[in-house]
């Protein structure tokens, strides 16, 4: 038998996440159109003999963190239970602090996986080879640039055997271009040691939401194509890959894509073009907005013929090994391009610009903006 932990944080965490996480814990956060952390589940649930998930974190136990889990049960058929810290205990003294619970039943190993993490999560291939070749754990691993794997944790590996030979986190100094990923897999006997040897990873992570929509839309192509939508005569103008809710009201005329999320109860008005962008539960777009590398909050208003743009942050296209670029909100005191955020029920109006911005909730505008955090 196997199982699986998600290491899901808590409410002091997830500064980088802000304003969403004002309003929705940072694991429930929707991607693709479903919490972040189903994600992990739905992944873990796929692997054969897999018999129970845990969440370990230290958020309390409030209504929509149980609701989710209560739902997540019925549609996996799988006990998925949630275990609360005391306190932040770091990703080896969470382990540690519950690993009664981890090893009840005598799994055979247990995959270990950071809830801030997106991923295919090739969970099946770590198992065989976990298999294969026992070890006490097995780590995921992947490459980036000299500067990027400063911001990881770096493994030094053999190369003929792949075992780890050394591991820095966040070194000051290059140590390798191979960079741990937050997933794990591990045999019962890792747990003896583990609460010495495993460092916390004491920074946010620094996961995009709309990389990671983008990540997980183009894998509903194989995964779950059903949630894709299809471009049907007297329907709107489908690019790529575009999940729309059920419950979303789309005019015929918007234009769609590529890798687009349109929640529950959204209204998206004639001639709206979306690009690239996640739409949240009950936010309205009226007619001929622009919403382009932008999230907009929920219950937020975007008026006629505004314009909502962000700068994407993708990686380096000249940089085969550049996966994600990191970087800081801010350089030399100014805020750098990124990704436009409105927060909940923030009120654009008519023809302004909301350029490479931060709208905190609750806002209501009266004239554009431009590379700026509004209070």
């Amino acid at each position: 038998m196997l199982k699986a932990v998600i290491l899901i944080g808590g409410p002091q965490k997830g500064t980088r996440f802000r304003p969403l996480s004002f309003e929705v814990p940072k694991p429930l956060f929707p991607v693709a159109g479903v919490p972040m952390i189903q994600h992990h589940i739905e992944a873990c649930a796929q692997v054969p003999g897999m018999q129970e998930i845990l969440l370990i974190g230290f958020y309390q136990p409030d209504e929509p963190l149980t609701r989710f889990l209560e739902a997540a049960q019925q549609d996996f058929h799988l006990p998925i239970r949630y275990l609360q810290e005391f306190a932040p205990l770091g990703t080896g003294g969470g382990l540690y602090h519950f690993r009664d619970q981890i090893l009840a039943g005598g799994p055979e190993a247990f995959f270990v996986l950071n809830a801030d993490v997106c991923s295919n999560f090739p969970l099946s291939a770590m198992l065989d080879a976990h298999r294969h070749q026992p070890h006490p754990f097995l780590l995921l691993g992947t490459t980036a640039n000299r500067t990027q794997s400063l911001n990881y944790g770096c493994i030094v590996e053999n190369p003929q055997t792949h075992e780890v030979l050394h591991y820095v986190e966040k070194p000051s100094t290059f140590v390798s271009d191979i960079i741990n990923c937050g997933i794990y897999l591990f045999s019962p006997e890792a747990l003896k040691p583990l609460g010495d040897v495993f460092q916390r990873n004491q920074q946010d992570g620094q996961l995009s939401a709309l990389y990671a929509s983008r990540l997980y839309l183009s894998q509903y192509q194989i995964t779950h194509p059903e949630r894709l939508a299809k471009h049907t005569p007297g329907g709107p103008r489908i690019r790529g890959n575009v999940y729309i809710h059920p419950t979303a009201k789309v005019a015929p005329s918007a234009v769609l894509g590529p890798n687009v999320s349109i929640g529950e109860g959204v209204t998206v008005g004639e001639g709206v073009r979306l690009r690239e962008s996640i739409v949240l539960h009950g936010a309205t777009l009226q007619e001929h907005t622009c919403v382009l590398h932008s999230i907009v909050g929920w219950g937020s208003t975007v008026g006629r013929w505004a314009r909502v743009e962000g700068t994407p942050n993708d990686p380096n296209p000249n940089d085969p090994r550049a996966h994600m670029d990191s970087e800081s909100l801010f350089k030399d005191g100014k805020l750098l391009p990124a990704i436009t955020i409105l927060g909940c029920r923030v009120r654009i109006p008519a023809e302004v610009l909301i350029l490479n911005s931060i709208v905190l909730p609750h806002k209501e505008l009266s004239r554009s903006f431009t590379n700026q955090i509004i209070l």
